[in-house]
């Protein structure tokens, strides 16, 4: 299976910690109270190249790359990439 299904059918686990919620409004300049559901939103567009490396998976799309733990499926940290 790839990596972007294995994500993707696995979507209900994704969330974050109150610190993940703090840090990825900050880096990513948002004002959304629900930061997961801006993330999973990310996620699910089509053009979102999703692939895993090491213990991670990495989402990127547009100008932002989320970083997800694999294991227990937190949002680590978001950033806008240039």
């Amino acid at each position: 299976m790839n990596d972007k299904k294995i994500l993707l059918d696995n979507i209900d686990k994704i969330h974050t910690t109150k610190m993940g919620v703090d840090r990825i409004k900050r880096n990513l300049k948002i004002d959304s109270d629900d930061v997961v559901k801006y993330c999973k939103n990310k996620m699910l567009d089509k053009k979102c190249n999703i692939y895993k490396q090491g213990k991670n998976w990495y989402c990127e799309v547009e100008n932002i790359k989320i970083t997800i733990n694999s294991y227990s499926y937190t949002i680590i940290t978001a950033h806008i990439v240039n």
